[in-house]
């Protein structure tokens, strides 16, 4: 990894709250940017945003050998871990927390649940990075955890929503969701960078060759990660900024339960994978992909089937602005417990 990277990694934490608190400012004070923002979107996808996104995730993705995602499958008992823990528990537990925290605000509720269904696609490519997780298994991960929403969770909201909910005293919610308004949202969010990932690969190791691709492009586009991760952060917030400072208490609400999930979710799948023998690099991939969750499809049918100012799509919005200093920090743990368990990676 190149120094300028390092340096960036040494004061993230700091990088990451400087831009929560930039764009809550700007939100606050200068409202009309964040209104500009907004404009800037084609149906439910903000453009700037998914630019931020797709920016973010292309270092990663370009750095992916393709050649060695066989060899990242074969731990097999760990993969049948990580897809029941990120598929089974997850939800479930996501589902348990909404029920415990929020039932008082069953439209909080709703919009958990919908972001318990949605393992994450796209951030979770950063959080491995920056915890030097193996690349070639969470794009595998990533991309079958793509294939599987894109088929079932249509399946997963209507199981959670029209039959679990009256289990526990709530009126069932019904739902109209099609696996095109799904798979346009991961073909954004995952088929766009890979795409490129793939073809700027191929095309330059062919003309300048491997060597250059490793010593001189990789370098030059690592640091896109992570300030296209601030850029990001910035307009987020900013979007949200008024909200934050005029209603804290429902953000610190929703922000309860996905913290202690957040929580769970990381430490539960670590112990589990170190377990099972997997490596650091492993550990640290299915780990975040347990952790991590798809905020913008959830955001997107949130206010698909709520509208843009319910509280389901309050509680997406909420989902990221949590997620990022969460999931920083559990960056910083899966540093500490490699120190701890791993001295000899």
């Amino acid at each position: 990894m190149n120094k300028r990277l390092s340096f960036l990694d040494t004061y993230l934490t700091l990088w990451i709250f400087l831009a929560m608190l930039l764009g809550v400012a700007i939100g606050y004070f200068v409202p009309s940017m964040p209104l500009a923002f907004m404009q800037w979107s084609a149906g439910t996808t903000n453009i700037p945003i998914a630019i931020g996104l797709i920016l973010m995730m292309y270092p990663p993705l370009a750095k992916v050998d393709l050649k060695k995602l066989p060899e990242a499958f074969t731990n097999k008992k760990l993969l049948s871990a990580s897809f029941f823990v990120t598929w089974i528990v997850s939800p479930f537990l996501l589902f348990s927390l909404a029920i415990l925290f929020l039932k008082d605000y069953p439209e909080y509720l709703t919009g958990l649940i919908i972001i318990g269904i949605a393992p994450c696609i796209a951030m979770v490519i950063v959080w491995n990075e920056l915890a030097n997780g193996s690349r070639e298994l969470i794009a595998g991960l990533v991309g079958i955890n793509s294939l599987i929403q894109v088929f079932f969770f249509s399946l997963y909201a209507w199981f959670y929503l029209e039959i679990m909910l009256p289990l526990f005293g709530m009126h069932a919610l019904h739902t109209s969701i099609s696996i095109a308004q799904i798979a346009q949202t991961v073909g954004l969010y995952l088929g766009v960078p890979f795409l490129a990932a793939v073809i700027s690969r191929a095309v330059l190791i062919r003309l300048k060759g491997l060597e250059w691709w490793n010593r001189v492009y990789v370098p030059k586009i690592s640091p896109i990660t992570l300030i296209a991760l601030l850029f990001t952060i910035v307009v987020m917030f900013s979007m949200k900024g008024e909200m934050i400072v005029s209603i804290p208490m429902d953000v610190i609400r929703v922000a309860i339960p996905l913290m202690v999930f957040f929580g769970i979710m990381f430490f539960l799948m670590f112990f589990i994978a170190k377990k099972l023998g997997a490596t650091y690099p492993e550990n640290v991939a299915v780990s975040f992909t347990a952790t991590g969750n798809n905020f913008e499809l959830a955001i997107a049918v949130s206010i698909g089937l709520f509208g843009v100012n319910s509280g389901q799509a309050f509680a997406g919005v909420i989902g990221p602005l949590v997620e990022v200093p969460a999931l920083i920090l559990l960056v910083k743990a899966a540093h500490y417990l490699r120190k701890k368990y791993y001295s000899h990676d």
